[in-house]
C-alpha cells in the first residue's frame, strides 16, 4: 500500500500528462479543445486512476467526447506509463465531472432565494413593528401615569 502523498503526486502527474496529450498528441476530432481535465484520483495501491473531465458543449458533444476518450485510453495510458516510470501503469477510467451541473443547480437555487428575499423586502418595506416603539418600562413612568 502506497502512502497518500505518492498517490497524490501520481494523480497530479496523470492529470498533467493526459491534458497535455489531449491537447497536442491526439488527433481525434471528437476531443479537440472542448475537453478539460478537472481532477484525477488514484487508488491507494496505485493500480487504478479515475480521470474527471468536463466538455464544453451540448449533450451530443459530451457523448462524442466520452467515446473519443474511451478509444484513446490505450494511448493515454502509454503516455502516463512513460512519464511516471512506475512498475505498473494505472488503468485509466474517464468519468464526466458533475461540477458544471452542480454549479448550475446552485446558481438556480441562489436565484430563487434572491427572488424570495426581494419579495420579503418588498412586503416589509412599509411595515411597522408590532407594539410600542420602546416596549420596556423605565423607572419613574408608573408614577407619572398616576
Amino acid at each position: 500500500m502506497a502512502d497518500n502523498a505518492r498517490a497524490k503526486k501520481l494523480a497530479d502527474l496523470i492529470r498533467e500528462v493526459v491534458a497535455e496529450k489531449l491537447q497536442r498528441g491526439i488527433k481525434d476530432p471528437r476531443l479537440g479543445t472542448h475537453v478539460t481535465i478537472t481532477d484525477t484520483r488514484v487508488t491507494g495501491d496505485l493500480r487504478e486512476a479515475t480521470v474527471f473531465y468536463t466538455v464544453y458543449g451540448d449533450e451530443e458533444e459530451r457523448a462524442s467526447a466520452a467515446a473519443g476518450l474511451e478509444s484513446a485510453k490505450g494511448i493515454l495510458r502509454s503516455a502516463v506509463g512513460r512519464a511516471a516510470g512506475t512498475k505498473f501503469t494505472p488503468t485509466l477510467t474517464f468519468v464526466a465531472d458533475a461540477l458544471p451541473e452542480t454549479a448550475r443547480n446552485l446558481e438556480d437555487l441562489l436565484d430563487r432565494v434572491r427572488a424570495s428575499d426581494a419579495k420579503v423586502r418588498e412586503a416589509s418595506s412599509g411595515a411597522t413593528f408590532a407594539g410600542e416603539p420602546d416596549p420596556y418600562k423605565k423607572p419613574g413612568e408608573d408614577e407619572a401615569a398616576e
